[in-house]
């Protein structure tokens, strides 16, 4: 199968949770509260997704013939991207329904609120810069510094969905949190590593 014929059914993976929970709503409805069913189930698999994106560079560099799964990056950082932006959306239009001081007052009174929204503005600049295009008039180093912005905004979306669950050692914050943990931590091991033997050849 060809790469487009693969990224086809990668997309088609991708939506399957829109599916889900659209078939969910219709045969089985949404509990006591849809509204806050729904922001939290896009929310919890934009964090998922931001999970995978982050995981692909080191099973392609860990794993051999993985490689290939560098060519599908761009696609899923955008579907985080994507469910993110339908999370907070739902947050926008279903809960609050556009009431734009009431937001504001949330997103100034509610700690986990905030750090959503970080969340959301650190992930913007990502996907508008996401394009061939947008690589080509930063320039490679200057895209490459923008987009470590992923690394802080893992980081609060854990931080982001420990506080919205209310749970203090539930077993999802804590292995969501561990997944970003171990996948920024290998990076930094391989960055330090890189910078070790990048001394070792300057050195007279």
């Amino acid at each position: 199968m060809s790469v487009a014929g693969r990224k086809r059914w990668l997309l088609a993976a991708l939506l399957l949770p829109l599916v889900w929970l659209a078939a969910k709503a219709l045969l089985w409805g949404l509990g006591a509260n849809p509204i806050e069913a729904i922001t939290r189930f896009l929310g919890d698999w934009a964090l998922r997704l931001l999970i995978l994106t982050l995981a692909i560079t080191p099973a392609a560099r860990l794993v051999p013939g993985l490689g290939v799964l560098r060519s599908y990056r761009r696609m899923m950082g955008l579907a985080a991207f994507f469910y993110a932006l339908a999370h907070v959306s739902s947050y926008v239009g279903l809960d609050q329904f556009f009431d734009w001081g009431e937001i504001g007052r949330d997103i100034a009174k509610r700690t986990y609120i905030t750090v959503g929204m970080t969340v959301f503005l650190l992930l913007l600049p990502l996907a508008v810069t996401s394009t061939d295009a947008m690589v080509r008039r930063l320039g490679g180093r200057n895209w490459k510094r923008l987009h470590r912005l992923v690394f802080p905004a893992a980081i609060l979306a854990c931080l982001h969905y420990f506080m919205m669950v209310k749970v203090k050692f539930g077993i999802e914050p804590a292995l969501y949190a561990l997944a970003v943990a171990v996948l920024l931590a290998a990076r930094l091991v391989w960055a330090l590593r890189g910078a070790s033997r990048l001394g070792e050849r300057v050195r007279p």
